[in-house]
Parts: C-alpha cells; structure tokens; sequence
C-alpha cells in the first residue's frame, strides 16, 4: 500500500519542498513532483537551479526528451511516466492514479487555503484506509 508522508506547517511551500527534494537527491533517489500549477512549477523549477548555493539539482519537465535521465521530473500530468516511486504532491486536489506509487509526499504550508485542502486530502486518504505520516515544519522553540 501507498505510504502517504504529510509535512505540514510549511513557512514557504516551495522551500520546503526544496528541501525535501535535496534531500532525496543526496540519496540519490528518484522522484517525480507533481505541479499541475505553471506558476507553482516555474517557482520550484527557478529554486531547483539555486539549490544548493553553489551547484543546482538535476531535473526537468516530465515531458522532455532527458526525463528518462534526469533523477528530479516536475509534471503537470500523471499519465505517462517513467518511475513510480515517490511523488511529491504540490496540487491542491488529490494526484490521479497516486496509488501506484510507493510513497506520496503532500506538503502543507501555513496558508488558510493550504491548510483546508490539506485536511480534504487527509481525510480522503483516511478514508480509504491510507496510513498517513505527519512531519511538522515548523521550527520548536
């Protein structure tokens, strides 16, 4: 079954992501990033080639002709794609066909509209017997 990885409270949804995206690169795993968006998906393509400082992670559209190459693909559809394994989900609705992949990472900012969507998605994840992992972003004093 799918995992389903919540990161909530998110000060700058694209950063975070960001973050998570390197992350994810340093272990040298795959993922696709679904940004149906073309605002949100130019924003995380612009911070992709700033992070980190002195270099930039690897990724293009999941259309392109180097997608097959390329470690980090951003999409704005799911249905032809060449890995399924883990997916960040930067759209406000549930991802299409999300089950076929190994794990669905969702993050939340801290916006009232963000944070409405991300209690939808939550609860329809729940309601079909989705186990779901809550990560908080934001920082304990």
């Amino acid at each position: 079954m799918t995992q389903i990885y919540f990161y909530h409270n998110a000060a700058d949804r694209i950063a975070a992501t960001v973050m998570l995206i390197s992350k994810a690169f340093a272990q040298k795993k795959a993922l696709l990033v679904y940004a149906p968006d073309t605002e949100v998906a130019a924003n995380l393509d612009r911070q992709l080639w700033m992070q980190p400082p002195t270099g930039f992670i690897p990724h293009t559209r999941s259309d392109s002709p180097l997608a097959n190459e390329t470690p980090v693909l951003i999409a704005s559809q799911l249905d032809t794609l060449p890995q399924d394994e883990r997916l960040i989900n930067l759209s406000e609705q549930i991802p299409p066909g999300f089950s076929r992949f190994t794990s669905v990472i969702e993050v939340v900012g801290q916006h009232e509209g963000e944070r409405l969507s991300g209690r939808e998605r939550v609860k329809f994840y729940k309601d079909r017997g989705y186990e779901i992992k809550y990560i908080d972003l934001c920082p304990k004093n």
